[in-house]
C-alpha cells in the first residue's frame, strides 16, 4: 500500500520535471534500511543526470512528508529492459510481450505466469502460458515485468 501512496505523492514532481512515473517500489529489507526504487522514464530515454534530477526533488518531498519512519536508501532509475508494469496501461502498452507475473493468491494452483500478454480484458490481464490462456485479475497482481 505504502508503494501506491508514494506512487501519488511523487507523481506531481516527476511530471513537473518532464518525466514519467512508472512506478515506486518500497522493500523492507531485514537489518537494513527500507529501499526505495523510483523508476522513472522519458521517450528520449534516461541517464544518470535525469535520474539525479528526479532523486534530488524526490529526496525533498521525502524530508518533507516523512512518509517512511525509518532509515531508507533511495534509487532512482530506469524500468530498464525487464521493465516493471504496474498499471493496467502499461499491461495495454505491452500487449504481445513476454511477461512474468507473480500473484499474491495462486491461480489454477499456480502463482507464477510466464507466457505471452495476449490483452487486457476489463480487469483482468490475460496471459498465453503453454497453449493455455490465463484470465489474471490486475487487483491480485503482486508483480509483473517484461521479460527481454
Amino acid at each position: 500500500m505504502l508503494d501506491k501512496e508514494l506512487q501519488k505523492l511523487f507523481a506531481p514532481v516527476v511530471t513537473a520535471l518532464g518525466y514519467e512515473l512508472v512506478g515506486v517500489i518500497c522493500l523492507k529489507q531485514k537489518g537494513r534500511s527500507t529501499l526505495l526504487r523510483v523508476y522513472i522514464d522519458h521517450p528520449q530515454g534516461i541517464n544518470l543526470d535525469d535520474c539525479t534530477k528526479v532523486s534530488y526533488q524526490v529526496s525533498g518531498v521525502l524530508s518533507v512528508t516523512e512518509p517512511i519512519p525509518d532509515h531508507y536508501t533511495l534509487e532512482v532509475s530506469s524500468p530498464g529492459l525487464e521493465r516493471p508494469l504496474f498499471t493496467l496501461d502499461h499491461f495495454i502498452h505491452f500487449v504481445d510481450h513476454k511477461v512474468k507475473v507473480s500473484m499474491m493468491q495462486p491461480i489454477s494452483a499456480q502463482r507464477h505466469f510466464t507466457g505471452l500478454l495476449q490483452r487486457v480484458d476489463g480487469h483482468n490481464v490475460v496471459v498465453m502460458v503453454d497453449g493455455i490462456e490465463y484470465s489474471l485479475p490486475y487487483a491480485q497482481i503482486d508483480k509483473a515485468h517484461i521479460v527481454p
